[in-house]
């Protein structure tokens, strides 16, 4: 069975829309605000990183009505606003994705950390009994998937998926497996996830962050010779897919085509740091496309994870050098380091 893209929903720092990616794609200059301008900031704390790239306000009105949004999170918001947004680019109706024929698998790094923040804020100051149920609901990773849900009607199978920077490509996997095994004719696969002054802090913290260099701007060098860290962002992004067959039937616009999906692990890794298994998931990478006949040199552009991260960054080439061998890399392009992670 053939899976399909048909639709694509996204919202982030540069805005809503796919024309919106498209031109910060283009321009590679991502749009930042200072962390005071952002609302990131917090009392007490003087990070290095000072600017991030969060959604602007009301970009997210025209799919999310804001008596709707008062119950949500800011994640909830993000993953809501992308799911509707790629629903109607799939030139599906909300009728057309209600009931038991549509999943959902969504990946998030962090879920709301701005809701859990408050609430762990509310047990402190006021106890227990004062907690907001509004605000507990939200604080579950999730929370998100489940909003999606009650927002379309959808009853097909609910995924989370919380794997680090995996955590979208695994989702999207996911997505991809339950079509292939008919559990469900479509799925809204992607990610999610905010920005908020706690998690900004304690990224900073960890030097995590992308801070000013020398020349007194701050960007996050993806793949750079000296990576200073990540641009703190935040966003969604979600693809309907199908069964291809399925989607031609109803006269759908098919965006692409998944052919492989290869999955490896690092046994390296730790819980807090990436590994240093380039050779082995290298390795991996070339055998599985190979067995899939994806040969390496039917691939004409890659794009990759690599958003500033240190080790991360140096990993994922690695890994790309690796499972060529003496098949020259293709063009790689970095869109984390326009449009910011996490």
């Amino acid at each position: 069975m053939s899976v399909v893209v048909t639709g694509l929903g996204v919202v982030g720092g540069f805005g809503a829309g796919e024309d919106a990616l498209r031109a910060v794609l283009a321009s590679g200059a991502p749009v930042t605000a200072s962390i005071e301008d952002a609302g990131l900031a917090l009392d007490g704390h003087s990070p290095r990183s000072q600017r991030a790239s969060v959604v602007p306000k009301d970009a997210l009105r025209p799919w999310l009505a804001p008596g709707k949004a008062r119950r949500m999170s800011p994640a909830s918001r993000l993953a809501v606003a992308g799911s509707v947004q790629a629903i109607e680019a799939a030139g599906l109706a909300s009728e057309d994705v209600a009931g038991p024929d549509t999943a959902v698998s969504l990946g998030t790094y962090f879920g709301s950390t701005s809701y859990t923040y408050k609430l762990l804020a509310q047990l402190r100051e006021t106890g227990a009994l004062s907690v907001s149920p509004l605000l507990f609901m939200e604080t579950v990773a999730n929370a998100h998937a489940g909003q999606i849900a009650l927002m379309l009607g959808l009853e097909g199978p609910n995924y989370t998926i919380s794997q680090r920077e995996a955590s979208g490509a695994l989702a999207v996997a996911r997505g991809v497996d339950l079509v292939r095994s008919g559990r469900a004719q479509r799925v809204l696969a992607g990610a999610a996830d905010e920005a908020s002054p706690i998690q900004h802090v304690v990224l900073d913290a960890y030097g995590a962050l992308a801070r000013p260099g020398a020349e007194g701007v701050q960007a996050a060098r993806a793949f750079g010779r000296e990576p200073t860290g990540v641009l703190l962002s935040e966003g969604a992004a979600l693809w309907v897919l199908e069964d291809e067959a399925a989607a031609r039937g109803r006269g759908a616009n098919v965006r692409a085509r998944v052919r492989a999906l290869v999955r490896a692990n690092d046994a390296t890794a730790t819980q807090t740091d990436w590994g240093d298994g380039a050779e082995h998931l290298g390795a991996s990478l070339r055998a599985r496309l190979e067995a899939l006949d994806t040969p390496l040199d039917s691939i004409d552009r890659i794009v990759a994870g690599a958003a500033g991260a240190r080790r991360g960054d140096a990993l994922e080439l690695r890994t790309l050098q690796a499972a060529f061998g003496d098949t020259p890399l293709p063009p790689i392009a970095a869109p984390k380091a326009a449009t910011g992670a996490y």
